[in-house]
């Protein structure tokens, strides 16, 4: 495969499973702001929002405070913001534009009906106006090109450059929400066991989309289980283990070599962050500092995500220009 065409792919998955983390978001966020107790003051409550993609300042300067209907611009329309579900679609698109041979027509008329309706005309106004709708509308056809990509690809070196792209996205985006959530959740210990507490940690889950499997595993919240759940999970496609094995896995089919004695700086480092993971627990790393773990894990994924693109794409590393992940060539 030219590595023109791999690197559209997995840029055109990565977008696009970052359009549909930020919707997830900024709908979970909506969801919660109703759930708040009445007389709670809600000045920054969308500030979590704009921490989590580390662009506070970038964000301060261009839009002053951090208001629901700010924020929500901020990460849907701004087509300069280079983590705005906007520029992530129309970047998604255009890489599906440029591999329309590879991918099946079904995902790429989807991908563009999804940039054609964000971009039309009363777009803006339905958010506003149908939130919720809207960004559930956004969820939606994220899965369906998730879904035609599964069922209507061939499951080769394409379609592994597709998942690499997927899961490296996500195990990032999992760290990043775990990180800054984790520590704006309790601003006072007096909230411990109330009502606050309990809406705030399923926020949380429902901003990982792992409220009801969560639910399924343990019978009550807790910070412990939590972090055990959306990083230690092995079945959960949205825990950092189970990213993490899944970028492994499509590395190896795309060198095509087993996994054992690893050889290449790639292989090296995809395994250096697998056993990070396999050498922690739970009850380790909140004792220890979990900001400082996911800390750490973020900074070897975006190494990671360097290595893929010296080795795959032959192109200059790749540069970091958010911290909210590494941008394309």
């Amino acid at each position: 495969m030219l590595s023109r065409v791999a690197n559209s792919i997995y840029w055109m998955s990565r977008y696009l499973e970052r359009v549909e983390n930020t919707a997830r978001l900024i709908d979970t966020q909506l969801n919660m702001i109703l759930d708040l107790p009445p007389m709670r003051d809600d000045r920054n409550a969308w500030r979590p929002l704009i921490s989590i993609t580390g662009d506070d300042e970038y964000f301060k300067e261009r839009y002053g405070d951090a208001t629901r209907e700010n924020v929500m611009y901020f990460h849907t329309f701004d087509a300069e913001y280079q983590n705005s579900i906007n520029f992530c679609l129309t970047a998604a698109r255009e890489n599906a534009r440029s591999v329309r041979e590879v991918i099946p027509s079904e995902m790429w008329e989807q991908i563009n009906r999804l940039y054609i309706t964000l971009r039309g005309k009363g777009a803006s106004k339905k958010a506003a106006e149908q939130p919720h709708q809207f960004y559930t509308d956004i969820k939606m056809a994220c899965h369906l090109i998730s879904g035609i990509g599964y069922s209507a690809m061939s499951h080769g070196e394409a379609w592994y450059f597709l998942q690499l792209g997927k899961f490296l996205e996500r195990a990032d985006k999992t760290s990043r929400i775990l990180d800054v959530k984790y520590f704006v959740i309790l601003p006072r210990l007096d909230y411990i066991g109330s009502t606050l507490d309990n809406v705030q940690w399923t926020a949380l889950l429902k901003s990982t989309s792992s409220f009801e499997m969560y639910r399924k595993r343990f019978n009550q919240i807790s910070p412990e289980n939590i972090v055990s759940f959306l990083v230690f999970d092995k079945e959960f496609p949205r825990s950092i283990l189970y990213c993490v094995q899944q970028t492994e896995k499509a590395i190896f089919k795309i060198m095509g070599t087993p996994p054992g004695p690893y050889k290449s700086d790639l292989d090296q480092e995809i395994e250096k962050i697998a056993s990070k993971i396999a050498r922690s627990n739970a009850n380790e790393i909140m004792i220890e500092g979990m900001h400082n773990f996911l800390d750490g894990l973020q900074s070897d994924l975006n190494g990671l995500g360097q290595k893929i693109s010296e080795n795959f794409f032959e192109a200059k590393p790749v540069t970091n220009i958010h911290s909210f992940g590494a941008q394309a060539q």
